[in-house]
Formats: C-alpha cells, sequence, structure tokens
C-alpha cells in the first residue's frame, strides 16, 4: 500500500513509533512475537476515539487485552445465536488466556449512552440498525438515586457499568472464576476533562476517587 492512501498523520505517527518505541524495546517485541501474550487485564472499553485505554494506564505492550465496543457494554450469557464478538473475546480471555483481571470501563460524555438517553426521555423510536438494538442492552439499567446528585448523565454512565459488570456474571466460567477466586472483576469510570479515574467498591457498591499518588 502506498503511503499516500493513508492520512499524513498516521504515516508520521508510525514512523515515530518505529524510531522512538518499537527500537528502543525491540527485544519486548521479538519477546511477544515468540511467546504469545499474558495480559494482566483484560479492560471492556468504549470505542470513542477520546479513551485511549493503554495510555490512561500508562500500560507497556502485551500488559492489557483491550475490547472496545458502543458505550462498553457486555451483553447477557446467550448460549445460542450466531454471532457474538464481543462475548467471544471474554470466553477467550478468561478461558485460553487466563487472565486474572477483568475490568469495565466507561467514561464521561459516552456518546452511545448519551444517544439511548435521549431516545428514553424524548420518547424516540430506536433506530432499527445495529446501534439502536445494541444500545437495548441498558433497557434495564437502574440508576442509584445518589449518584443523580452528580448529574444524571453521569449516574447512567455508573449505572451502565454496573450492568456490564452483573452481565458478565451470568457467564458461566467468569462466575466459576470468581468463585474460585482466580479472577477478580473491576468497574471503572474515567473523566475526559479532570483525568480522574473512579472505581466501584464491591463492598459498598459505590464509585471512589483513584488516588494519583
Amino acid at each position: 500500500m502506498s503511503p499516500s492512501t493513508l492520512p499524513k498523520n498516521l504515516v508520521e505517527g508510525y514512523r515515530r513509533f518505529l524510531r522512538d518505541k518499537h527500537a528502543p524495546e525491540r527485544a519486548r517485541y521479538r519477546q511477544l512475537a515468540d511467546l504469545g501474550q499474558a495480559p494482566t487485564a483484560m479492560v471492556i472499553a468504549c470505542c470513542d476515539a477520546r479513551v485511549d485505554v493503554s495510555t490512561v494506564f500508562d500500560a507497556a505492550p502485551g500488559e492489557l487485552f483491550i475490547l472496545r465496543n458502543v458505550a462498553n457494554l457486555v451483553p447477557p450469557y446467550e448460549a445460542e445465536g450466531k454471532y457474538h464478538g464481543t462475548s467471544a473475546a471474554i470466553e477467550f480471555a478468561i478461558i485460553t488466556l487466563k487472565v486474572p483481571h477483568l475490568i469495565v470501563l466507561g467514561h464521561s460524555r459516552c456518546g452511545g449512552v448519551a444517544t439511548y438517553r435521549q431516545t428514553v426521555s424524548e420518547k424516540i423510536v430506536p433506530e432499527q440498525g445495529f446501534i439502536g438494538r445494541w444500545l437495548t442492552l441498558l433497557n434495564n439499567v437502574k440508576v442509584s438515586e445518589p449518584e443523580v446528585a452528580f448529574g444524571e448523565e453521569l449516574a447512567f454512565e455508573l449505572a451502565a457499568i454496573r450492568s456490564s459488570l452483573a452481565n458478565l456474571r451470568t457467564f458461566p466460567f467468569i462466575r466459576e472464576r470468581e468463585e474460585e477466586g482466580l479472577l477478580r472483576l473491576h468497574g471503572l469510570h474515567f473523566d475526559l476533562a479532570s483525568g480522574q479515574l473512579v472505581v466501584l467498591d464491591r463492598a459498598s457498591e459505590q464509585f471512589e476517587a483513584l488516588n494519583a499518588v
């Protein structure tokens, strides 16, 4: 492929990557190629271009197994059907890679969540396309009343994270590994403007700020 067919910023970015990142870590990349991957965690994040998962966690190559979709949603376990991209990635991470941590990472100003809320509040008939059907996963989301005080948008984004975690626990192999202490599930929310990361505390079921220091 001629470089001219790609946006100039991508070509230049690739060249910087080869020079500044790949070359100094060539041994690490060769090891990853030869030995395969053993990521610390799987992260289910939104495909929003503003949320760069590896950058948020300052993660090195091979550390994170990342799945991105609209609004970082997880469907409940369903054995039937044909195409389950999200479920297939989860199955691979848990059963094959045996990741010890599974993270659902939501974020502020989520377009998918905003679209769903608009269709509900304005009683708009949802589009029957892929996105419209996908966002029906938010139909049964329950918002925490105390969190509404921080804004309905944020409260719904946090509720969506809880919903995805609940759906993850409908997968038999996730439930089994969690009960055996081999897997831990985490719910996180990233604020784009401030960079603040909040984490769902399993005991209190409340989101708490992750200290920067």
